[in-house]
């Protein structure tokens, strides 16, 4: 801990040149006699510090000396910039990597420190979609102390159809997919994957494990969403929509023009041939475009669907009545 808060003292008085004891002690959350304390021991250390007493004084290193890491070319710094904190979900993983950042900026040179500081102003990242989702990452922690260890993981976990199960498993590697964290494990039934949000009571246990020694997470992770891409089962809607309607579902799932000679379709309006995850899926959908579909096959359906439109107006007539 006390090294990480020298190198932590060090780069802030590389990153903002002259700094008080007092200030020193606030931005390490320390007292002052610790920050002095600290001081005397990169002295010690054999790292060029100027301590200025009065006013105005404090500590700086000395003029031209900084800690040395490789130059980074101005593609490789745009790549890093690109990458920020704020992409990561969870707030405790953004409080690190901001640290963790703060500290590689500070050991830039002034030049590339002032182009660093010209591309973020220039740069936001929204982590978020358009459809905020809440990722529970309490168990985070756990998991990466058992990838760091390759210890093995024991948690609850319940899938959404599913009851709770308590699982042990030999954690492979984590992969994050925009704001979710999945674990790849090797488990008694084969490789699984677990959505991190959905593991409760994780505890990286004392016993290890001889991790698998060809495998590749990124080859691993690619293979598997390719196989269930394939498996997962699609059901085919045929549908006739308005402009703005077509407009609307194109972005959400694949659609293809048909030909339909059996209905009369209003003015710019066309058929098509719409891919959904499920029968509910394609039921929920044309509901809810209301007037600017219908639905036309299959007429199984299309019957159900009618039946439905039937029934919530007869119900608000009722309403009115009463």
């Amino acid at each position: 801990m006390k090294s990480e808060r020298l190198l932590s003292a060090l780069l802030l008085l590389q990153a903002n040149g002259r700094l008080s004891e007092r200030e020193l002690a606030e931005r390490l959350e320390v007292s002052q006699r610790t920050a002095h304390r600290d001081m005397e021991a990169l002295c010690a250390a054999g790292i060029p510090l100027l301590a200025h007493r009065g006013v105005g004084g404090g500590w700086e290193l000395e003029k031209g000396w900084r800690t040395k890491v490789p130059a980074l070319e101005a593609a490789e710094l745009q790549a890093l910039l690109m990458v920020q904190p704020s992409t990561l979900g969870d707030r405790r993983l953004r409080a690190s990597a901001q640290r963790a950042f703060d500290k590689l900026m500070a050991a830039l040179t002034p030049q590339q420190r002032a182009q660093a500081d010209s591309i973020r102003v220039r740069l936001h990242i929204d982590p978020t979609g358009w459809r905020p989702t809440s990722e529970d990452l309490s168990a985070l922690t756990a998991v990466q102390d058992a990838l760091t260890r390759d210890a093995k993981l024991t948690f609850r976990y319940a899938k959404p159809e599913g009851p709770e199960r308590i699982r042990t498993v030999d954690p492979l590697g984590l992969v994050s997919k925009q704001a979710a964290w999945y674990l790849v494990a090797r488990t008694p039934d084969g490789m699984r994957t677990f959505r991190v949000s959905r593991m409760r009571e994780a505890v990286a246990l004392a016993i290890t494990f001889e991790r698998p020694p060809n495998f590749d997470l990124a080859r691993w992770w690619q293979s598997s969403t390719e196989a269930l891409r394939q498996a997962k089962q699609k059901f085919a809607a045929i549908l006739a929509m308005a402009p703005d309607a077509v407009a609307a579902m194109r972005p959400w799932t694949p659609m293809r023009p048909v030909e339909y000679p059996r209905a009369t379709l209003p003015s710019g309006w066309k058929a098509w041939e719409v891919d959904f995850d499920s029968e509910y899926a394609a039921h929920f959908v044309a509901l809810g475009l209301g007037s600017r579909a219908t639905l036309l096959a299959p007429e199984r359906l299309r019957h159900e669907i009618a039946a439905e439109i039937a029934h919530v107006a007869e119900a608000r007539v009722h309403e009115t009545i009463s």
